[in-house]
């Protein structure tokens, strides 16, 4: 990917694309851009190293995958070219064998950002950035739209999940081709590939500096997000938060050049106020009003928990009405919003004790969680299982991630999920451990860096009437379901409860 400040190629009309090969499809950012391509009919095939549910549903929607990346993919042994255009993510290295033959071949390579930008143009897009909370304020959008009756595209990762008005839920894979001229975009900050897109609705719930194994600095990181706020097109605006220091200073600058911005917050600053914010057990509601959605006050009433889902909703909200959805319907639209695949989703029920599942892997969107789990624990406690994501994430956070994680009464963190670098031998679960020793209950934060033999003593120390969270970006979300199995049998008696451990920290 080039740097933030250099010129952007322009994005291919999805029809000169040709036969496209995605490197990696099972992945969430790269399977919703291979089904969005198919679903435009464009000749699509992929490979993933692992098979997996992902994989199952992309045939099932007409693409060709194979588990195992193979040269043979994308040219022939005597080198003819077997596609046109080669796709990947950031996380695809060079020594890939089919990014190499791409390569070699002189084929087409585009980042997935690159496809997606595509797949927007002739098309109203809103793209929503920050360093957290993109997943859901994406979801809310695509929801609030379509209960607006506007079936927006979208490309998001994770299952958007909705309830009719009847009460039923669905579940809607994170890449779906709609009708409308709408396409609501995840916009990923964390490589600089979100400045691949012009947005006509761009929003930023926050800018708060991460990724700067990627930036090198924390004014590199902001720069980022000014160019991404002038890639808004004509005409279009920019709709961020004012309770974020950076989000609201980046909404001042964009204001002042003369382009249209909305803020949104708690913020008296704020166009649109969020006021009577009440955060109940997995609900929140608040009243919202001011800026495009006008001086009469408008209730939300979401299904979701945590008081920054009020904000996020707003941002929502906001997005439709600029593209014309009207105002009270869209605050309307928003509570049937249930929630998108891995944010505090819920895994089942063993022994009197709630799994639940969350992707949060930023010192802030762990302590939002937490904050939100606690009405949902109610008398019970909150048990989490931690995934470090990102070695340089870790020691770069690591005194805000043990506060953070403090916040909970037993806490478990488990090695470190490298995702795209080397091992660092010097961080591991216990560089966030060895800053608390005690969470604000008293309870304590073990460090275990087996991720199985952490399972078993997140499920250990879990009672019933408690909640386990098992938290990260990471394979973490594999985890819910070995709890959940020696909860079960637990309460069934078939084996032995697994001996809780002491209160000393494990290394």
């Amino acid at each position: 990917m080039s740097a933030a400040g250099s010129v952007r190629p322009p994005a291919l009309p999805v029809e000169e694309l040709g036969r496209v090969h995605l490197v990696g499809v099972g992945g969430a950012g790269v399977s919703v851009v291979a089904r969005l391509l198919a679903a435009r009919g464009v000749d699509v095939q992929g490979s993933d190293a692992a098979a997996g549910p992902a994989l199952e549903a992309l045939r099932a929607d007409g693409v060709r995958v194979w588990v195992g990346h193979d040269a043979a993919h994308v040219v022939a042994a005597d080198g003819t070219p077997l596609v046109d255009t080669v796709v990947v993510s950031s996380a695809v290295r060079e020594t890939n064998p089919e990014l190499a033959a791409a390569r070699a071949a002189g084929l087409r390579v585009l980042h997935r950002s690159q496809a997606l930008a595509s797949l927007m143009l002739g098309r109203r897009a809103v793209a929503v950035a920050g360093a957290h909370g993109k997943t859901t304020t994406s979801a809310m959008v695509a929801t609030v739209l379509r209960a607006c009756d506007v079936d927006a595209s979208f490309a998001i990762g994770g299952t958007v999940r909705v309830r009719d008005a009847d009460g039923r839920e669905s579940a809607v894979p994170g890449g779906h081709l709609g009708s409308s001229d709408v396409l609501v975009a995840e916009a990923d900050e964390s490589d600089g590939s979100f400045l691949n897109y012009a947005p006509t609705v761009a929003v930023v719930t926050n800018v708060e500096p991460d990724h700067l194994d990627h930036y090198g600095s924390r004014d590199a990181f902001e720069r980022a997000f000014e160019e991404f706020a002038g890639r808004v097109v004509e005409g279009g605006t920019l709709v961020a938060c004012a309770d974020d220091e950076g989000s609201a200073a980046l909404a001042r600058a964009h204001r002042a050049s003369g382009r249209a911005t909305v803020t949104y917050g708690t913020s008296e600053e704020a166009d649109v106020r969020v006021r009577d914010v009440v955060v109940g057990a997995g609900t929140v509601e608040a009243v919202v009003s001011g800026g495009p959605l006008g001086a009469q006050p408008h209730p939300l009433r979401l299904a979701v928990p945590g008081a920054h889902n009020a904000l996020n909703a707003t941002a929502a909200v906001v997005t439709a009405v600029l593209l014309g959805a009207d105002p009270a319907r869209a605050a309307r639209g928003a509570g049937t919003f249930v929630g998108t695949g891995r944010r505090f989703e819920p895994k089942g029920e063993a022994d009197g004790v709630r799994v639940f599942d969350s992707y949060d892997h930023h010192p802030t969107e762990v302590e939002a969680l937490l904050r939100a789990a606690r009405p949902v624990a109610g008398d019970g406690r909150i048990v989490v299982l931690f995934q470090p994501h990102l070695y340089s994430r870790t020691r770069i956070f690591a005194d805000r991630f043990a506060a953070a994680l403090a916040l909970a009464d037993e806490v478990v963190v488990t090695g470190v999920y490298r995702a795209r670098e080397d091992v660092d031998p010097a961080v591991g679960p216990h560089t966030i451990t060895d800053r608390v020793g005690r969470t604000s209950s008293g309870g304590t934060l073990r460090a275990v860096e087996d991720r199985m033999e952490a399972a078993h003593v997140a499920s250990a120390l879990a009672r019933p009437g408690d909640i386990v969270l098992t938290v990260g970006a990471g394979d973490v979300t594999e985890l819910g379901p070995v709890i959940l199995a020696d909860l079960a049998a637990r309460s069934s008696g078939v084996a032995s409860e697994p001996a809780a451990p002491d209160d000393e920290t494990m290394g």
